[in-house]
């Protein structure tokens, strides 16, 4: 390793599992602190015992606004001024509108949008003070074309599709980036929902890719110069027709 990550600190919401643990692994490997934070304490304590002393637990409930807009500071005291934020949590509901339960999108859109715009708006006024910083989101191939069988998730990605552009060209002139990473179909707890005859299929047929493969081109959007901002990156398992 090249350690591209080193004296860099991050923070990422969902990290105790899927993509932002696999993000937050990776980043460790690179040399930076990274906070990960999630509701699961026990969990979260056991990861960063594993992940060793660049690993650091965080426990919000980002349904919690208060919390979540008081997280910086929480942030600050365990890795110091924060480079890379990652807005990754998320949750995943599908299924047809006229059949849904509008209780279940609630928290979905209020996780989705809500809680990751508040995460945002949280950190940002340090990064300006600063003059640099990184911001991720975890979007979704759906933000960008909408997928028949999972509308209001779709509506969710679409919502953070134009929040972040829109606040990209806010916040660019004060050195700051602000992309996103659109994957496809990847094996985490997002999907539990799925039939299984929908998972044993995509499984057999290599149109799922594992969160691994996400936090390697989270990396390498990182790492770009900082005169380069990569807005938006799509990653699909190479069977997915979309």
């Amino acid at each position: 390793m090249t350690k591209t990550m080193e004296n860099k600190t991050a923070a990422i919401t969902g990290a105790a599992s899927g993509i932002g643990l696999a993000c937050a692994k990776i980043l460790i490997e690179e040399g930076a602190k990274v906070v990960l934070i999630d509701r699961a304490e026990d969990r979260l304590n056991l990861l960063c015992n594993e992940l060793g002393e660049n690993a650091k637990p965080l426990v919000l409930d980002l349904l919690n606004g208060p919390q979540v807009s008081g997280m910086l500071p929480l942030i600050e005291d365990l890795v110091g001024p924060l480079d890379i934020f990652h807005a990754n949590a998320g949750a995943y509901v599908g299924g047809a509108a006229a059949e849904g339960n509008p209780d279940d999108w609630d928290r979905m859109l209020n996780l989705n949008i809500n809680a990751s715009f508040r995460c945002v708006q949280a950190v940002l006024p340090a990064m300006i003070a600063r003059k640099t910083g990184d911001v991720i989101f975890t979007s979704s191939i759906s933000g960008v074309v909408p997928v028949v069988w999972e509308p209001i998730y779709t509506a969710s990605k679409f919502a953070v599709q134009a929040f972040l552009h829109a606040t990209r060209r806010q916040v660019s002139e004060h050195g700051i980036r602000m992309g996103a990473v659109l994957p496809g179909p990847v094996v985490t707890a997002l999907l539990d929902d799925w039939p299984k005859e929908k998972m044993d299929e995509a499984l057999a047929n290599g149109s799922l890719m594992q969160p691994r493969e996400v936090a390697e081109a989270v990396l390498f959007m990182l790492t770009r110069p900082r005169g380069v901002v990569i807005r938006d990156l799509v990653i699909l398992p190479n069977s997915v027709d979309l």
